[in-house]
């Protein structure tokens, strides 16, 4: 049965749009029983502030989400209400042949693909399985029919408009993308930072990392039984390695060590460096940095694993306060992840 539409009027300041992941927004809503309207920008040429893959879901009068800026939130918006009406999805094309009123800088030119999902849609719900288990997942859908396949999942009895979409996800590493009437749109898991410390720098790179989206935690060897002023920050009291274990790190997972104690950091460095963690980065001195490294050679560490090491932590902005070292640290974290991410094919087998 069709949906009353709510009223989706945008808000003056896009405070919906900081947040560019709506996977939890998403959430919410099939938690709720309620249906949502998920748009994604599949195609583009020319400028897009955030390229392919951008999305904003509508859920009763809530947003979350960003696509370009300008007039384009305001007027998906208003197809979102008729897509849950009806339940018919729209393409959606802005700037060159789009709607004359709304105009994209530089010339360019998007592609939007606005569809409701139901709550209870498998895909939807399998979606946010894979997100609890920080498992990679590829969203295809042609508008009505949507499917969520895992890493090295074929895609069993998909349409053929699905089949073309997969196809297109397996030709090169790519967020999104559009093929025979139909999209496939990649979710990797959520990026997660783990600080090692518990001096001011250490709680302003973790509560920066928090603010910025980062599934973040904190571990301080023999800290406070009270866990740090930081909401939203997982807090671990005991040895780095045993929070390293319990947090199962992955190529998604950064590691900041920052406890100013030499031993501590080597036994953390130990027990990270041969890990899945996709960034390690330690705090200090470059002139220390030549001691660090030979012990850990005398700690028979492989010299791949010595290599993933980015020492001194964080890029060279000349960062002095907490929160100077926090932006640099942060700024490293992303742009290692996301350029691993961006050269992780998807693979179907």
């Amino acid at each position: 049965m069709a949906d009353a539409a709510p009223d989706w009027s945008l808000p003056a300041w896009p405070v919906f749009g900081v947040q560019s992941d709506v996977r939890s927004a998403l959430a919410s809503a099939l938690d709720a029983g309620r249906a949502a309207v998920l748009a994604t920008l599949h195609t583009h040429e020319g400028a897009a502030p955030l390229g392919e893959g951008a999305q904003i879901l509508f859920d009763q009068g809530a947003v979350a989400g960003f696509l370009s800026g300008g007039c384009v939130e305001g007027d998906v918006a208003l197809h979102a209400q008729d897509v849950l009406a009806d339940d018919a999805p729209r393409w959606l094309v802005y700037g060159r042949g789009g709607p004359a009123d709304i105009q994209l800088l530089c010339g360019s030119r998007i592609e939007v693909l606005v569809e409701r999902i139901g709550p209870d849609d498998e895909a939807a719900h399998r979606l946010q399985a894979l997100a609890a288990e920080r498992r990679p997942a590829l969203w295809l859908s042609d508008g009505r029919a949507h499917v969520c396949l895992a890493q090295g999942e074929a895609g069993e009895g998909l349409s053929e408009p699905l089949r073309a979409a997969l196809a297109k996800a397996l030709e090169k590493p790519a967020a999104t993308g559009f093929a025979e009437g139909a999209i496939f749109r990649r979710h990797a898991p959520r990026l997660r930072l783990v600080v090692v410390g518990g001096d001011p720098i250490t709680l302003a790179v973790a509560k920066l990392a928090s603010e910025a989206g980062f599934e973040t935690a904190l571990v301080r060897p023999k800290g406070p039984s009270a866990p740090p002023p930081l909401p939203g920050v997982r807090y671990f009291r005991g040895e780095p390695a045993e929070a390293f274990a319990a947090l199962d790190l992955d190529p998604w997972t950064a590691v900041a060590i920052a406890t100013h104690d030499i031993d501590i950091d080597h036994a953390a460095l130990c027990a990270v460096l041969p890990s899945a963690a996709g960034y390690i980065g330690a705090l200090g001195s470059r002139r220390r940095l030549p001691e660090r490294i030979a012990r850990l050679q005398l700690a028979g560490l492989a010299e791949a694993d010595i290599a993933k090491l980015h020492a001194p932590i964080g890029l060279n902005i000349g960062a002095r306060s907490p929160w100077e070292v926090a932006v640099s640290v942060i700024a490293e974290v992303i742009q290692a992840l996301k350029a691993q991410e961006a050269a992780r094919a998807w693979t179907a087998s």
